[in-house]
């Protein structure tokens, strides 16, 4: 499907000013719009991290995020299922780690106006990126592969086209796609009273002797944690990121038409509104230089763990960044901000989901921590290797 503007960045804009218009009330309902469903469909939004050769814009790293920034000030839901299908592709196309034939087939699936999301989470699991023996099953059958389990925050929910499903089979772990809405396949609304993202559908899902093509095992290999993915945590945390900008531009217009009949002018005269807006977008710009430089700097291999733990630290500023921002907003704000007059409070609940995803709080300080720590290690090991050879 062709981008209906020159650019990315026009184009989600674009859909960040029609998704606004629907947030408030997607929020209120806890229900995904449809409209933004179809909207990113239409305009090719969601084919944007494919391979050129397979029909998307190849977009970079760096590049999707500064795209999907510009989205999340719009819905920070709907961006949160847009970047699913956005982080799945890109880190794909990047590490290859599946046959090529099945990697284009998805691709296929994605052009033609699918929309996709990984199903790893379980009740009982931990995240699923430390390597895990999952409770949903598949056992091949001489009908094809036989699904059974129960699946947490699905983000999508029933508007998805098509589930990556991950499930043991024996001793291994597997990929298997599951087209939604086949026989077995039951969603329960789950998601929509949560404190954040009310309207992202990020449902339960049960799977009860779904049957599904042999071929559409993806990919199966024995349980391992996975390697170095910079795709989710950027992308995720640039939703929030994208949310607190938002939020931002929201308490500096409240604060230019704001004219208290005391004071009889904005109070965005005031020295201590100002004060308070420059620290927000000081803590702004440093959490986006570090964004940006972090995805520049990312690279496979060798290159790409060296690199983690900045993109760790980027992830981990982004969210930490967003919840104070959100914060600090409300406060400039005042007691109108508690209520749905100003999407505020809306703002400040959705961010909150950032501090769950995978890198963060303790774990996340461990991986910068140890980044710091080896890279001094292996610095100083270098420095007497070229001393000694003097």
């Amino acid at each position: 499907m062709p981008i209906l503007t020159d650019t990315p960045i026009t184009l989600a804009r674009q859909l960040a000013a029609d998704f606004a218009c629907r947030a408030g009330d997607a929020d209120r309902l806890g229900k995904l719009p449809a409209e933004d469903v179809w909207q990113l469909k239409e305009s090719g939004y969601l084919t944007l991290t494919l391979p050129r050769e397979y029909g998307g814009e190849g977009l970079s790293l760096r590049e999707a995020l500064a795209v999907h920034l510009e989205l999340a000030q719009g819905s920070p839901s709907s961006a949160l299922v847009a970047g699913m299908q956005l982080h799945i592709f890109g880190n794909l196309s990047e590490a290859r780690p599946w046959d090529e034939d099945k990697f284009a087939w998805l691709c296929q699936l994605a052009t033609a106006g699918g929309l996709l999301n990984s199903i790893a989470s379980e009740p009982a699991l931990g995240s699923p990126s430390r390597g895990a023996f999952f409770k949903t099953t598949a056992a091949l059958t001489p009908e094809g592969w036989c699904v059974n389990g129960h699946k947490t925050w699905s983000t999508g929910g029933a508007h998805l086209t098509h589930l990556l499903v991950k499930a043991s089979v024996g001793t291994d772990t597997a990929v298997i796609l599951v087209p939604n809405h086949i026989p077995g396949v039951t969603w329960e609304e789950t998601w929509s009273d949560s404190l954040s993202l009310r309207a992202s559908d990020s449902h339960d899902v049960r799977f009860e002797n779904v049957i599904v093509p042999e071929d559409h095992l993806i990919h199966r290999s024995k349980p391992e944690p996975e390697g170095p993915n910079a795709w989710f945590p950027m992308m995720m945390g640039v939703v929030y990121l994208g949310a607190a900008v938002a939020a931002r531009n929201t308490v500096i217009r409240y604060a230019l038409e704001r004219v208290p009949t005391a004071l009889g002018k904005p109070i965005a005269t005031l020295p201590k509104i100002q004060r308070q807006i420059g620290e927000i977008d000081l803590a702004l710009q440093a959490a986006t230089a570090l964004m940006f430089d972090a995805a520049g700097a990312w690279g496979r291999g060798e290159q790409g763990t060296s690199v983690f733990p900045r993109i760790v630290a980027a992830k981990h500023l982004m969210t930490e960044t967003a919840n104070r921002v959100t914060d600090e907003a409300l406060r400039i704000a005042g007691g109108i901000s508690i209520t749905r007059t100003l999407p505020l409070e809306r703002y400040f609940r959705d961010v909150r989901a950032g501090l769950m995803q995978p890198p963060s709080g303790d774990t996340a300080l461990e991986i910068i921590g140890r980044g710091a720590i080896d890279e001094l290690r292996q610095k100083d090991e270098t420095d007497e290797h070229d001393d000694s050879s003097v």
